[in-house]
């Protein structure tokens, strides 16, 4: 296994890291043998990086792990990297009750990479306000976190802000070779990266949209290149390619999955991609990007919106829905971004009043309104608002969602 450095404190971490978000199920519930067999495999073959969170697998993931390693006796072998979730968070006191119920989940006196989820700057500002800062400097003394870091979901602005903001050994951004422009992007790996933060990245593959069902002429692209690389390899690559990226997380479902990524890491090295490489993966980012329903290019120029529309995510998952045959991926995203159920910030698309600042700043002149009513129609349904409620209730935050349900005239009243 390849190993990267994490430069404020020399750690070496793997170059693929074990996204726990999406083990193998059964009926609902995590299949505890195949996923104990794969992280056993993982740990073996030197992939001891394993990402996990309060909601992942229903809740089941944190409890599933802890229970694993203290079975096998393999706590100091890994790296444990878990998240605060900002949403369950309504006071100083909450921090701490939430991460002692982690550790205790875990079966773990500390955390090795302890993050704060799926940040914005909206949530960001939340958790400042109510002394994140001072909990981390108590854990981190404490010993009972060993290095502080942040996930992000926003706009770059408020990327560099937070990584200004506190001394972070590490941060988590979402990276491919599609997403060079959208959220932190290669500007925020490059600044994290400056300012000496370890950058690990998540989705590298687009929830697998990049691996999986290939549309055939996005093969006949690949198919071109002399040396024969699987959608995947082609897609993992790329992110290693950058000297910056210290760790690309996978979220591995089958035993498949998981060696065909730890043979790819090998080679995954920075700047290893030659320019004819480089060339292929640009054009099949062009022709994805020529099914892309709106010709947003992500400058933010539209933002921030008097109606609080998310304008530039809107399009990225109304783009990627249509983009991809496993649209339903980007859907969830957007349901779960842009309905506040990350941050408790709406920012979904029926909200736009139609006052049209967003068209007169638009540099590709587009007619952000009239777009943003297809992504209402094709996001903004009954079933998505009854998915919200439910998901809300399971988060603790229904109070702040319950203003989907009153009824709308029209497209552009507030809700």
């Amino acid at each position: 296994m390849q190993y990267r450095t994490v430069p404020k404190t020399g750690e070496k971490l793997p170059a693929l890291g074990f996204g726990a978000m999406r083990l193998p199920e059964k009926a609902g519930r995590i299949n505890e043998a195949k996923a104990s067999e794969m992280l056993r495999y993982a740990i073996e073959n030197g992939v001891n990086y394993i990402d996990a969170a309060v909601p992942y697998h229903k809740g089941q993931c944190e409890s599933f792990l802890g229970n694993f390693l203290l079975k096998e006796g393999l706590r100091d072998k890994v790296l444990i990297a878990t998240k605060l979730p900002p949403w369950s968070v309504r006071n100083p006191e909450d921090i701490t009750r939430l991460f002692d119920k982690q550790l205790t989940d875990l079966k773990t006196d500390y955390i090795d990479y302890y993050l704060l989820h799926s940040l914005s700057g909206e949530s960001w500002h939340k958790l400042d306000s109510l002394g994140v800062k001072d909990f981390l400097n108590r854990e981190k003394a404490s010993g009972r976190i060993k290095n502080a870091g942040f996930s992000f979901h926003g706009d770059r602005e408020s990327f560099k802000e937070i990584v200004d903001a506190y001394p972070w050994e590490f941060c988590q951004i979402q990276y491919n070779y599609l997403d060079e422009i959208n959220q932190a992007g290669t500007e925020g790996l490059r600044y994290a990266s400056k300012a000496g933060l370890a950058v690990i990245i998540m989705e590298p593959l687009r929830g697998g949209n990049l691996a999986g069902d290939i549309p055939e002429n996005i093969m006949e692209i690949w198919d071109k290149s002399k040396i024969r690389r699987s959608p995947a390899e082609w897609g993992l690559r790329w992110v290693w390619n950058h000297p910056e990226v210290t760790t690309v997380l996978s979220g591995m479902s089958t035993m498949d999955q998981l060696t065909e990524n730890i043979k790819i890491a090998d080679d995954g090295l920075p700047d290893s991609l030659s320019q004819d490489d480089l060339r292929i993966i640009d054009e099949v980012r062009d022709k994805y990007k020529e099914t892309m329903k709106v010709g947003c290019t992500g400058c933010r120029y539209c933002m921030p919106c008097p109606a609080g529309v998310d304008i530039v995510s809107c399009f990225e998952y109304y783009n990627s829905y249509h983009m991809f045959k496993n649209g339903n991926w980007a859907k969830w995203q957007y349901v779960f971004r842009n309905y506040g159920l990350m941050d408790g910030k709406m920012s979904y698309a029926s909200l736009c009043t139609d006052c049209g600042r967003c068209r007169k700043a638009c540099p590709q002149h587009l007619d952000i309104p009239l777009f943003l009513k297809d992504v209402a129609k094709e996001f903004d349904n009954p079933k998505t608002r009854i998915f919200v409620a439910i998901a809300g209730l399971y988060l603790g935050i229904s109070s702040k969602i319950s203003g989907i349900f009153r009824k709308k005239k029209t497209f552009g009243e507030r809700p």
